[in-house]
């Protein structure tokens, strides 16, 4: 599941944005540099880059995780290209058994819990529920 995740993520990375943008006729922009080497024991890595800007890259493994019945596919890679606005968007992440993580300064993030609303936890905690 997580694999299909990060291969949605590289799909998307990777699509044919010019009708957005509006700009020049993007599609045909050439790739300048294209690799893939993939091992006998599931270890892999690829990367590419396209005369426009857009470039990525990924390393991945299977990693035994104790307890489970089958090793976790992990991966670690990075993506960039340039916003319709002139922005170059860029971010790193990992998926492994834990999920899918990406950082970089255009990944939403979760706004900060209101102080009343950690106060409310806390009294709750400190006060349980009495069960009847």
């Amino acid at each position: 599941m997580k694999f299909l995740i990060v291969s949605v993520l590289v799909a998307c990375v990777c699509a044919d944005v010019s009708h957005i943008v509006g700009k020049k006729d993007e599609s045909q922009a050439t790739i300048l540099k294209q690799e893939l080497d993939v091992g006998k024991l599931g270890e892999y890595q690829w990367s590419y880059e396209t005369e426009n800007g857009i470039a990525a890259r990924e390393q991945g493994a299977l990693k035994d995780v104790p307890g489970a019945e089958v090793p976790a596919q992990v991966a670690q890679g990075e993506a960039r290209w340039t916003a319709p606005d002139g922005q170059v968007v860029a971010f790193q992440y990992t998926a492994d058994e834990n999920g899918y993580n990406a950082q970089g300064p255009f990944i939403p993030t979760p706004h900060p819990i209101p102080a009343e609303i950690l106060r409310s936890i806390e009294y709750i905690r400190a006060h349980p529920p009495k069960e009847n």
